[in-house]
């Protein structure tokens, strides 16, 4: 693979996403949403594609293999797995897909959701839903929704570099940049950005900042921990 020699644009990447965090009842129990959104300037097939291509898919975020149709399962290369549980291809201006996320014994459900703007612009939203039971105790406590969300930012950022013709950060050199100055700048302002959502759902600030702080030490390999997973 090519090596990426643009600059990536920090802080025009996190303004072009709205982050938001909620909590619901699934089967009776306790879950969290965390949702991202960012518009795309690129046509409702071809994001569609970017999105559900195996080929395209290990372009911008991971390699997947599987039976990738509905009621099939996909497998990421040193990541999750899971089942194919809805699949609405582009009609009108719209097209959706859901799938379980199955990581480390663990299951969540994630939802990719997608608005045709126009010919040339498309609206992508990311929904994460978890279950709070299946979360280790203390971890919401220390992370906060960044653990996650700042992954998810940075799945949106690929896409956003894939869909505008330019490279992707080559996973031999992700390390790098994530300890780089474009990537503390990216973990540090996306983790700011959960820190914020979390507030706007009526957590506490201090809480927020502190686990905003947390997350970005992780992702910046200044934490001897083990690394927060999506």
């Amino acid at each position: 693979m090519t090596r990426r020699t643009d600059m990536v644009d920090v802080n025009a990447q996190i303004d072009a996403v709205d982050r938001s965090v909620r909590t619901i009842d699934v089967d009776g129990e306790p879950a969290r949403v965390q949702s991202l959104t960012q518009r795309y300037p690129s046509g409702l097939d071809d994001v569609w594609d970017a999105v559900t291509s195996p080929e395209r898919i290990a372009r911008w975020f991971l390699p997947v293999s599987g039976d990738l149709k509905l009621g099939g399962r996909y497998q990421l290369v040193g990541n999750a797995g899971g089942e194919i549980l809805e699949c609405a291809p582009p009609q009108g201006h719209a097209a959706r897909y859901r799938v379980t996320w199955e990581y480390g014994g663990g299951m969540s459900w994630l939802e990719i959701a997608l608005t045709g703007e126009d010919d040339e612009s498309t609206t992508l939203e990311l929904i994460h839903t978890a279950r709070v039971a299946e979360v280790p105790p203390g971890f919401w406590e220390l992370y906060g929704p960044g653990a996650t969300g700042v992954g998810w930012d940075q799945g949106l950022l690929g896409l956003a570099m894939h869909l505008r013709g330019g490279e992707r950060i080559a996973p031999e050199d992700a390390e790098a940049w994530m300890v780089g100055a474009e990537g503390r700048a990216f973990s540090r302002a996306a983790a700011d950005g959960w820190a914020a959502a979390q507030v706007a759902d009526g957590g506490d600030p201090a809480a927020a900042a502190s686990a905003a702080h947390a997350t970005y030490l992780f992702y910046t390999g200044q934490s001897g921990d083990e690394a927060p997973e999506a």
